[in-house]
């Protein structure tokens, strides 16, 4: 199936054209563009989107002061032409858009094993708190450098929130907000300061969600002045809370799971701050 409107070579092009403002954008290298894949494709990948939040080994859920979302797991859940559209973001031609647009040297690789990513669906009145993601994959070891996100979301009233916002290195204010629009395609590299989230719960109506397609990609090897030695090896997300914005249930729930994450192992770490509908 074709998911792009535009060419492999005029796809690198476009890396090329957006590079500067991509890695100059503030407050951390990241970019935004609509209408990048085919509609009539997409539509399809939408309504494959599977139904998520019951009781379902190969889906989590979250429930916590940090997050309340619903994920799949692997790609147990993607139907046929998810599962073909994943696959090619995945691809060489899509890596070499994303490695000419980020500028980054080491050589970026995709992940099978769609670890963290996949379908994501936030419910009305869920949220996700302003974090930064993990910086280790479990399972490869390899480094985590580019997140793709995909909006799904048709005829989307931005008064119903769920815009994704970029927060300063201080954590001081948000400086970026983009709203989940369908066929909107958000790219950002990831490092220890690129805070970000979608932290106000969300306003649709009953029978509305905010859906989205995440893609995470890797490099052996990164350059170190974006991690800090202490979170070189982190696989856990690290949730902060606002200023003056968050609850002090969630600064007390990050403590204890900051600590937890100094004297436990991982998978008793995230027994903390899982619920798993299974």
């Amino acid at each position: 199936m074709q998911f792009l409107n535009i060419s492999n070579h005029e796809l690198v092009e476009l890396g090329i054209l957006r590079r500067e403002n991509y890695k100059n954008a503030k407050p951390f290298a990241a970019g935004w563009f609509d209408d990048f894949f085919n509609k009539d494709a997409l539509k399809k990948v939408l309504d494959e989107f599977p139904e998520l939040g019951n009781a379902d080994k190969f889906q989590v859920s979250y429930a916590n002061p940090n997050e309340v979302k619903h994920a799949s797991k692997g790609e147990h859940k993607f139907g046929p032409v998810t599962r073909e559209f994943m696959h090619f973001l995945n691809s060489q031609p899509f890596l070499e858009f994303l490695q000419t647009l980020t500028g980054i040297k080491e050589t970026l690789l995709p992940d099978p094993y769609f670890e963290g990513g996949g379908c994501h669906q936030i419910m009305p009145g869920g949220f996700l708190k302003v974090h930064v993601d993990f910086h280790k994959h479990k399972t490869t070891g390899l480094d985590r450098r580019v997140n793709v996100l995909v909006y799904l979301n048709e005829d989307w009233d931005e008064s119903w929130g769920g815009h994704f916002e970029l927060w300063e290195k201080d954590m001081s204010h948000c400086v970026t907000r983009i709203a989940p629009l369908f066929n909107r395609m958000a790219v950002f590299s990831t490092t220890d300061y690129s805070w970000h989230g979608h932290p106000e719960p969300l306003a649709c109506p009953p029978g509305r969600s905010r859906k989205s397609l995440a893609l995470y990609y890797y490099t052996n090897g990164r350059p170190s002045n974006e991690v800090s030695e202490a979170n070189r090896q982190r696989i856990t997300t690290t949730f902060a809370a606002r200023k003056g914005q968050d609850s002090a249930q969630m600064t007390a729930f990050n403590a204890a799971v900051n600590l937890a994450n100094g004297l436990l192992p991982p998978l008793l770490v995230k027994g903390v701050k899982l619920l798993r509908k299974n």
